[in-house]
This record gives C-alpha cells, sequence and structure tokens, in this order.
C-alpha cells in the first residue's frame, strides 16, 4: 500500500512545466535542456557544475534530491553516487603509488596478492587498471549486490573463474578490476584503501564532501545531504534496490557532490598532485593489436559524441548516472550527476555538452 501511495505522490509531484528550446544557443540552451530533462520526468533530479578555465559558468541543481518530500537538488551539498567516476580517483591514487615507489605498475598482480587462485596467465596490475586483464564482467544481479563485503571478501564473487581472454590481447571493461586493483594497492601499501585515498587524494585536492560509503555513513553532514536513489518506471520513480558498494569502492563505490567532481576535474586539467609523466601514463589510451582501447588507466581517453577529445569517465550504477568530462583543448570541466539508474538520457545530456563548447 505504501509503494502504491508513492507512486501516487510520484504522478502528481509539482514538476516544472518544459522550456521551447526554439532559438536557444550556448548556456541558454544547456541550462534548458536539463531543466526539461525533470520537466518531462526523465529523470528526479540532476546536479551540475561547468568550469571554463576553471571559473565557474554553470553550477545548478535541477529537480529532486528527495521525490517524496520534494527536497530539491543543490549542486553544492546533495550528495549522489558518482558510479565509475571512482575509477578516476583510484588513477590519481594508483598514480601517487607509483611515484612513491610502493608499486609496480607491470609487475604481477599475484606479486601482491599471492593468495588469489592462479589463473592459466599472470596479469599485470597496468592490465587491470586499464581493462586488459581478462577479468569477467557482472553477471546476473551481481550489479546490485548487497552484501556487507570488504574489499578482500570481495573477490569471493569472482575469484574462481577463469580468464576470459590473455591479458593484453584484448579490452572488456568491469568493476571487477578495480576490486582486484584496490586489493592490491591495499596489499602493497599496508593501509586500507579509502584511508590512502582519502589522505592522498581526497583531502589535497579539498574534495571535502567526497565519501566511501564506510566514511559517508559516519557523516552526519552527508547523511543529511544524502539524495535518494531512484528507478524509473514506466509512469513513476521509484525508490532503488539497496545496494552495497564497500568492496567495489575503487571502481564504482564513490558518493559526491558535483561541486568536488567539478574540482577533481579541474586538479586532472592542471595536473595538480601527480608529476606530468605520471598523467601521460594514467591518460593514454592502451593499444591492443595497434588499435586504441580509448581507455588510460582509471580514466576513459576518448572522443565525445562531437568528436572532441576528453579524458574523464561515464558512470551508471544503482541510483546514479555520471558525467565527468574534462576538455583540455577548450579547458573546461563538466560535471553531471543524475540520481536514477540508467534513465538513457546521454544523447541530451551530448546535446548539452556541445551547447556549451560551442558556446
Amino acid at each position: 500500500m505504501g509503494n502504491l501511495i508513492s507512486h501516487i505522490k510520484n504522478l502528481f509531484s509539482p514538476f516544472p512545466k518544459v522550456k521551447p528550446l526554439n532559438g536557444l544557443t550556448g548556456m541558454e540552451k544547456a541550462d534548458a535542456l536539463f531543466h526539461n530533462l525533470v520537466a518531462e520526468k526523465k529523470i528526479p533530479g540532476l546536479s551540475v557544475a561547468i568550469l571554463d578555465r576553471g571559473e565557474l559558468l554553470l553550477q545548478k541543481g535541477y529537480g529532486y534530491a528527495d521525490l517524496e518530500n520534494r527536497k530539491k537538488v543543490n549542486p553544492q551539498r546533495t550528495v549522489f553516487r558518482i558510479a565509475s567516476i571512482s575509477k578516476c580517483i583510484t588513477g590519481l591514487a594508483l598514480g601517487k603509488m607509483m611515484e612513491g615507489g610502493i608499486l609496480d605498475l607491470d609487475a604481477s598482480f599475484y606479486t601482491y596478492v599471492p593468495y588469489f587462485p592462479k589463473k592459466k596467465y599472470e596479469f599485470t596490475l597496468r592490465q587491470l587498471a586499464s581493462h586488459t586483464a581478462g577479468i569477467r564482467g557482472y553477471r546476473g544481479k551481481e550489479y546490485a549486490l548487497n552484501q556487507d563485503y570488504s574489499i578482500k571478501d570481495g573477490i569471493e564473487v569472482f575469484k574462481n573463474d577463469p580468464l576470459f581472454f590473455e591479458p593484453g590481447t584484448s579490452y572488456l571493461y568491469n568493476s571487477f578490476d578495480f576490486v582486484l586493483l584496490s586489493l592490491a594497492m591495499q596489499e602493497a601499501s599496508g593501509v586500507p584503501f579509502q584511508d590512502y585515498v582519502k589522505e592522498n587524494i581526497l583531502i589535497p585536492l579539498g574534495l571535502n564532501n567526497t565519501f566511501s560509503p564506510v566514511d559517508f555513513a559516519v557523516s552526519s553532514m552527508a547523511t543529511e545531504n544524502k539524495t535518494r536513489f531512484y528507478t524509473k518506471r514506466s509512469l513513476c520513480f521509484t525508490q532503488a534496490v539497496a545496494v552495497n558498494n564497500n568492496y567495489k569502492l575503487a571502481g564504482g563505490g564513490y558518493l559526491s557532490t558535483c561541486e568536488d567532481i567539478a574540482k577533481l576535474g579541474q586538479a586532472i586539467l592542471e595536473e595538480r598532485l601527480l608529476k606530468s609523466a605520471t598523467y601521460r601514463q594514467l591518460l593514454t589510451s592502451q593499444i591492443i593489436e595497434d588499435k586504441p582501447t580509448y581507455y588510460g588507466l582509471g580514466f576513459q581517453v576518448s572522443k565525445d559524441a562531437n568528436g572532441r577529445a576528453f579524458v574523464g569517465h561515464v558512470g551508471n550504477s544503482v541510483g546514479a548516472c555520471t558525467n565527468l568530462f574534462v576538455y583540455p583543448e577548450q579547458e573546461k570541466v563538466i560535471a553531471i550527476l543524475i540520481n536514477c539508474t540508467d534513465p538513457k538520457v546521454q544523447s541530451v545530456l551530448d546535446e548539452a555538452i556541445d551547447a556549451v563548447l560551442k558556446s
């Protein structure tokens, strides 16, 4: 009965009116497109932050962080799941460990995690970070696992499965690579992964509203500002299923505000925290059989829908759809966070991003 009442409330919730796009260009067009995603009930809420050479062009919330209580999105305070943008944070931490001599990217994974079941081939940390190790992807409901696993416990999900291919011969994007990568980083440093990242990446970059699920749970500020997580149904939005992302923190478990994600993008643009040579390693596409994979180490290194070179990440997870686009040539950073599982609105986001870059 409670769900039915919630559905009815959603149907009649005060969504804004659709704005006409005729004649709009640049930021005005982007703003209207973001607005209309909510007005057309394609998403519950969205947060966006856009930087041009470090200056704020747009920072705005659209729609609702909490539909049931009519709580609106605040781009500075509303905390979203950031899904695979987490891999960019892990990439920076990997770079920091490389510079500190804590680990060797081209060493066998078994050097650091000898207790992982032996496979037909060995694979390296570089191959894990670039999705070329041959580890499999999600099966069935693993995408929405709700078990309180540590990173080390989490390998139970897939540790006994064979490799999909000989490492280094193909590319398969998946988050289990990053479970293994974070386990190796943890073993190599002797420090829990989340603690290393917090001390060496989040605090130095001033990402004060970026949290692991564990840190998030003990922060009263974060809990107060957390968005609810939704799934789109044919007539309404419902609460997304409960998940526990602790074990896959490195690949898709962090939570943050749009303001912090834009800060992260700007730090990458300015090559802060790490040496230029390290950034070159992280932000260079791996090559398989003379063809680029369009993926570096924790970063997509690709072109957007209109052919512009970017680094960053697109993400989807339970209750989240996210974009971080860093454009080195244009010196722009675009961060977008949505509180809904795979709402299938990337084409609209791409249109808005194109409008911004043409302005």
